[in-house]
């Protein structure tokens, strides 16, 4: 029995690969349109693209819409403080970093409502974060609070408000309680396009919730960040027990 010659996407993709890692192609380089690539390497632009996708998912390439596709620049990651939910100082001051925001009155659809322990349709203040630096996206985050907790001046220019949300941090006064749910898993379909990675790339998932003293919920942030660009952080800290300390 003949061997089996494996599919021509990935000679394609080993190709590519093999410039990337020789320098042939430099980081930040866009690569020749995806015509000119299937007419240099002889096939349709199915197989090409399945090639491009095989490499975006290993983290080599990012397409941007409407721009082509780039070699990835290397990984710099950045550090998510677990707890208050903040980048980290160093990371928040970093001059090449950037956030943009958008901010917005929606009503709370069920899984928000379920989330926020509201009623379905509540009105609820959204904000949608982008974290980049440079071109390259680096986090996403929606943020939610009920909007009757809004602080004022937060959907406006509020600049203390803004750069808690610039921080992907919490936005109203510090919570009674916080809690973090993290998780490693493919992103959703408007993650892999906001943050130009593959649907195979793993991203680091962090569901936010934040309580006041009545247990009631102030804040739910979903969080995103490409697997391999950010470390979080938790810290715990031990209670010391005030009957020891006596006497």
């Amino acid at each position: 029995m003949s061997d089996l010659v494996p599919p021509r996407h990935h000679d394609i993709a080993d190709d590519l690969r093999q410039q990337i890692t020789n320098g042939c192609l430099q980081p930040g380089e866009r690569l020749p349109s995806e015509t000119v690539l299937s007419e240099r390497y002889a096939v349709s632009t199915v197989t090409l693209r399945q090639a491009l996708a095989s490499l975006q998912s290993e983290g080599l390439l990012e397409k941007m819409h409407g721009k082509g596709n780039f070699v990835r620049r290397p990984s710099r990651k950045i550090t998510y403080v677990g707890g208050w939910g903040t980048l980290d100082p160093w990371t928040a001051a970093e001059p090449s970093l950037r956030v943009t925001v958008r901010s917005a009155t929606v009503q709370a659809a069920a899984d928000l409502s379920a989330l926020l322990r509201v009623p379905a349709g509540s009105p609820l203040a959204e904000f949608s974060c982008l974290g980049l630096e440079g071109e390259s996206p680096r986090g996403l985050a929606r943020i939610y609070m009920p909007r009757d907790l809004a602080p004022a001046g937060v959907l406006d220019d509020d600049s203390g408000c803004r750069e808690a949300v610039t921080r992907f941090a919490i936005l109203g006064p510090p919570p009674a309680a916080v809690r973090e749910t993290v998780c490693a898993r493919p992103p959703t379909p408007e993650e892999a396009t906001a943050l130009r990675i593959g649907s195979m790339t793993a991203v680091l998932g962090i569901t936010r919730l934040a309580t006041d003293a009545a247990g009631r919920v102030v804040e739910a942030a979903l969080l995103a960040f490409p697997g391999d660009r950010v470390d979080a952080v938790f810290t715990a800290h031990h209670a010391i027990d005030e009957r020891q300390t006596e006497g």
